[in-house]
């Protein structure tokens, strides 16, 4: 990993604290009761993390998705929808665009078009619109990156920590990256490492166990992610399907196009399937908008690799910006390729962890209880 990604800047610690007393107050509020969290009468499970960039939360929501509606429920994701340039509460359709909700919401939709995805700023407000459908009706709602918004008491927390920065080996922004301190990891039932190398030995799960000094109502598990297939961002409609797949071999040479919080891991992937040598990195900052400028950028450094076997790789998010790019020529479009990726439990703690979220869902059903609207407060 990058030395940038995992250092402290000890120099801001005083502003870290200062940081820090504001949030343990809000915290206290809310523990108080001065500051009123509202429930709902539908399971409503909380993905998250201490953390500011990626510690793989839309993978995980992706596993959710899947897990839910392999089970038969109706399932509606609800996010702010960072960085759309829409505004208030918007329910996501096949012709949604990123900029109307977002990047990650416009990829879930367009991966899962079963699935209602919303975006709202105002969680309280966006879970009364989703409870307000029918045809079929909502049974469970994800909230994607919630974890701080305590004006929706969600049912089940679950908190995601990147195995390559620990919470636990965290502190406050600006000098590190936590949100809150770590002491919020106390408000999740469930605690998930993400990232895990593929053959994570045994003594390290012990090792970050006690390290993370979980409390017996809390359960731990690992996981990493598995790449699937690259296909063609833009196929030819003549084209059939198992032609729009690529299998990448060393004979490559791959620009690698990113606008993600951490691409450590997909350039470590890049690099062992075509070498170092053969690689280029052209990344951006996390939700970036490819402007024109960019555009041409990515097609000089593309163009500029060796004619025989060359590919631009992208990821899923990227992908849906990128597909919504007029500058992008369609010299460049054949040679665009996305990786998706799926996240996998490891130490065979994929049953458990699948039991553990049918349990609560299962138990909480939807108007199992009324909301709690003497406690709504404005988000």
């Amino acid at each position: 990993m990058t030395e940038s990604k995992n250092h402290i800047y000890k120099w801001l610690l005083p502003l870290a604290f200062i940081y820090g007393w504001g949030v343990r107050l809000r915290n206290k509020l809310f523990d108080w009761g001065w500051l009123r969290s509202r429930s709902f009468g539908i399971p409503v499970l909380c993905i998250g993390n201490l953390a500011v960039g990626g510690t793989g939360k839309t993978p995980h929501t992706e596993y959710l998705i899947r897990l839910l509606h392999d089970n038969g429920l109706n399932i509606a994701t609800l996010s702010r929808g960072y960085k759309r340039k829409s505004k208030g509460y918007r329910l996501a359709d096949t012709q949604s665009t990123a900029a109307d909700i977002g990047d990650e919401p416009r990829q879930i939709k367009s991966k899962y078009p079963f699935a209602r995805v919303a975006v709202d700023e105002d969680r309280c407000h966006g879970i009364e619109q989703l409870l307000a459908l029918d045809h079929p009706t909502v049974d469970v709602i994800l909230l994607d990156d919630a974890f701080q918004h305590r004006y929706v008491k969600a049912g089940l927390q679950i908190l995601l920590t990147d195995y390559h920065r620990l919470l636990c080996d965290d502190v406050l922004l600006p000098a590190g990256r936590l949100r809150e301190p770590i002491s919020g990891k106390n408000r999740a039932q469930i605690v998930i490492v993400t990232k895990c190398p593929d053959d994570l030995k045994p003594i390290e799960y012990n090792i970050i166990s006690k390290k993370l000094h979980l409390y017996p109502y809390q359960r731990l598990f690992f996981s990493h992610f598995r790449y699937g297939e690259l296909r063609q961002l833009f196929p030819l409609a003549s084209e059939a399907k198992r032609d729009n797949l690529l299998p990448l071999t060393k004979e490559h040479h791959v620009l690698l196009l990113t606008g993600i919080a951490s691409p450590d891991e997909l350039i470590h992937r890049v690099t062992d399937c075509v070498g170092t040598n053969r690689t280029k990195v052209l990344s951006f900052g996390d939700h970036h908008s490819f402007t024109a400028q960019d555009i041409r950028l990515v097609e000089q450094q593309f163009f500029a690799l060796p004619d025989k076997k060359r590919v631009l790789i992208t990821t899923e998010k990227d992908a849906a910006r990128l597909k919504e790019c007029a500058e992008l020529s369609n010299q460049l479009k054949p040679f665009i390729y996305v990786w998706p990726i799926e996240v996998e439990f490891l130490q065979n703690q994929q049953e458990l962890f699948n039991q553990n979220i049918i349990d609560y869902v299962r138990t909480n059903p939807r108007n199992s209880h009324l909301s709690e609207r003497k406690d709504a407060h404005p988000s």
